[in-house]
């Protein structure tokens, strides 16, 4: 029998880093399951899209001129292909506590936080670069250009900070650090072959291709924190602190207050 999580002892953030290449990721018993449900999850999430799109074209409704159709549009693929991956779980494995490693400890709040930190400083200084690279008028991503300038209800604005900062992140783990990472370590390929796939097509799955390279840099340190803890929570809370300030400014420029 293991031994409880609140009885081991507290591991160094070295000792974490070290622990990587020591001990390999244990094999995924009862998991039936590998990269045909990735491809699966990133089409539900594309399709729905899509066809959100399609049917709001079929009334007339284009998705610049419409704040709900872009809400509709921004969470509702998200969340469909998150609960499709958490699905696949429970049908061909073990649930996704164990398949996703979907938990949360204290370990993975603290490391999640410390590379939280790390990465809104990263990503500060690589949008700053980014921007003076490609340009103000192109350093925005889809959802800020098209709700940059438009004077949201409060209750939409609320509503995209949360989906930006909380859900999208939460969604976002479970498709790439939970299903996809999974798939790759039950073709017994390495941690580090996990983290360096997730990272890259995290930023690739984004479709958006001039701040690829950005997204690149702003994974690294949420990836770091899903490879040395080796559960989802850490990346999730790494996620979130990344994605706050940015929900943030969202929230209050969508707001018409910035």
């Amino acid at each position: 029998m293991s031994e409880p999580e609140s009885l081991k002892p507290k591991r160094s953030f070295v000792e974490s880093v070290r622990d990587i290449s020591r001990n390999p990721e244990p094999e995924r018993v009862g998991q039936r399951w590998g990269f045909g449900a990735f491809l699966l999850v990133e089409a539900i999430f594309i399709l729905s899209a899509v066809f959100i799109t399609a049917v709001a074209k079929q009334f007339g409704v284009n998705l610049y001129d419409s704040v709900p159709l872009v809400i509709i549009g921004s969470i509702v693929p998200t969340v469909l292909a998150a609960g499709a991956a958490i699905v696949i779980t429970y049908v061909r494995g073990n649930g996704p506590r164990i398949d996703l490693r979907f938990s949360m400890t204290k370990e993975d709040v603290a490391t999640g936080l410390k590379l939280g930190i790390l990465g809104l400083v990263l990503t500060y200084s690589a949008a700053t670069l980014w921007a003076k690279i490609v340009g103000e008028q192109n350093a925005t991503s889809a959802v800020g250009d098209l709700l940059s300038g438009a004077n949201l209800p409060i209750a939409a604005a609320i509503t995209m900070f949360l989906y930006v900062s909380l859900i999208g992140p939460v969604c976002e783990e479970i498709i790439y650090r939970g299903l996809l990472w999974g798939a790759v370590e039950r073709q017994g390929w390495s941690r580090w072959a996990a983290f360096g796939l997730t990272t890259v097509i995290f930023a690739i799955g984004h479709f958006e291709p001039l701040r690829t390279s950005l997204l690149l840099v702003i994974a690294i340190p949420i990836g770091i924190a899903r490879l040395i803890t080796r559960r989802l929570g850490a990346s999730i809370v790494a996620h979130v602190m990344n994605n706050f300030l940015p929900g943030l400014t969202l929230l209050l420029v969508s707001a018409g207050v910035m």
